[in-house]
């Protein structure tokens, strides 16, 4: 069986298709998506300059677009990582009743990072940073699976 992820931010223009782009680099086999707890970028591409970051280390994020979380999300994926807790509450306030899915921050995977959340490259301009977190996390996850 082949293992759904769903990396889940605020608006999924930034930290969620990073994540998306560095894990689908890293494990092709799986199932990998991103989605954004806020619609305000919905069908739009990523940040460029997060697009233009993650091209710099060999990631390509231009296919991919922002859309939004749903209920669904719940039933369609194995494991949802949200990047910080206000989105991890937003996630789990849709839950439907019955619902198993774990839903965890993704820093968990990345204990030794000094970070609990993937600080939000769009307001703090720090996409590298934000990307050397994603790569740890990352890293981290492909160990624990």
């Amino acid at each position: 069986m082949t293992t759904r992820i769903l990396f889940v931010c605020l608006g999924n223009i930034c930290r969620s298709p990073a994540a998306e782009g560095v894990l689908r680099h890293h494990a092709p086999t799986l199932e990998i998506d991103s989605a954004g707890t806020g619609r305000w970028h919905v069908g739009d591409p990523p940040y460029g300059p997060m697009q233009a970051a993650a091209r710099a280390r060999g990631y390509d994020l231009s296919d991919l677009r922002a859309r939004q979380f749903k209920p669904g999300d719940f039933d369609a994926f194995d494991l949802i990582l949200a990047m910080d807790t206000d989105n991890l509450h937003q996630i789990e306030a849709m839950r439907p009743s019955g619902n198993a899915t774990p839903v965890e921050l993704f820093m968990r995977y990345a204990p030794g990072a000094g970070f609990d959340h993937v600080p939000d490259p769009y307001y703090t301009g720090d996409f590298d940073g934000a990307l050397d977190l994603i790569e740890q996390a990352s890293s981290g996850l492909l160990a624990a699976l």
